[in-house]
């Protein structure tokens, strides 16, 4: 008969006191406790420093530790923007015109907005305490955006009807490339210029399609496993995280991408909302803002967090 340790190569080791550095996937047997334990990643979300002001429809930009919020909707639309420095959020420059469902992409300190609602096709760059207007959308819309300062990619979204259409940033300038498969809007999208995500929205129903463009073409891939829309996202092509939305009610679900499918994540968000932005990478992400039905300034970080699983032997 095989065993254990002709498959894997080693025994499951026996021990009096469990292993104080152990690795994902080990596992071994407690004499003392007479239990047989291993040990896994886990990933969830915890509670932030909550925004200075509540808002949701707004966009994002940057890291965990160093993110920006800035427009959305509060009790009207906002030019407002804010820092994170990974505990609290402060003020900083306002946009040139108020706006929400905009694209966004870049960093805390080198960040890109460009078009919004009431379907503008302005642009406007951050350089970590102000913001200029460079450039114009050729169609002007609601949309989502991935990318950096630089090399940003704004795709789909709204005019007076949904659009496919699809466009590259320059850091001056915008060129149309090749549509998505799916006109869409409230979608996520995540990634770069050259390689970036779109995932969920709403067509004439609520969506779970999820394409990955390569800079050349759009590609139909596996869809996520829950429809939303204003749905957000963090992360590459390749490893993604897309979280909240609406279904149309506030969603808290959370699923992961790697490159091939979305696997739902046991927990999802503290507070399930929709319209809400995210930043960051699969394993080290925040949520912010957001519509419960009401807006929320509620922050949220998202983490991958080691713990032991236990089985009586």
């Amino acid at each position: 008969m095989t065993t254990f340790k002709e498959i894997r190569g080693t025994a499951i080791q026996v021990v009096s006191s469990d292993p104080s550095n152990p690795e994902t996937g080990q596992i071994w047997y407690n004499s003392s406790s007479g239990t047989l334990k291993g040990y896994k990643t886990v990933n969830a979300f915890s509670s932030g420093g909550n925004l200075s002001t509540a808002r949701a429809q707004l966009g994002g930009a940057g890291t965990q530790t160093a993110a920006l919020a800035t427009g959305g909707f509060s009790t009207a639309v906002t030019n407002i923007t804010e820092l994170y420095n990974g505990t609290s959020w402060t003020s900083s420059g306002n946009l040139g015109t108020p706006t929400r469902i905009m694209g966004s992409a870049g960093t805390q300190t080198a960040a890109v907005i460009f078009g919004g609602y009431p379907e503008i096709n302005r642009t406007e760059k951050f350089n970590g305490s102000t913001w200029t207007s460079s450039g114009t959308l050729n169609t002007a819309r609601i949309l989502a955006g991935a990318g950096t300062q630089t090399a940003a990619l704004g795709f789909g979204g709204y005019t007076t009807a949904n659009t496919a259409a699809t466009e590259a940033y320059n850091g001056t300038s915008w060129t149309s490339v090749t549509s998505m498969n799916t006109a869409r809007r409230g979608h996520g999208g995540a990634g770069t210029q050259t390689a970036a995500l779109g995932f969920g929205g709403y067509t004439t129903v609520f969506t779970a399609a999820t394409e990955a463009y390569n800079g050349t073409s759009w590609t139909s891939v596996t869809s996520m496993n829950t429809a939303r829309e204003t749905v957000a996202g963090a992360g590459t092509q390749t490893s993604a995280l897309g979280f909240g939305g609406g279904t149309p009610t506030a969603s808290a679900a959370t699923e992961l991408w790697n490159g091939t499918s979305w696997t739902s994540n046991p927990t999802g968000l503290g507070t399930a909302r929709a319209g809400l932005a995210g930043v960051g990478t699969q394993t080290s992400a925040l949520a912010f803002g957001g519509q419960i039905p009401s807006v929320t300034a509620a922050t949220e970080e998202w983490n991958s967090v080691a713990v032991q699983t236990i089985t009586v032997s």
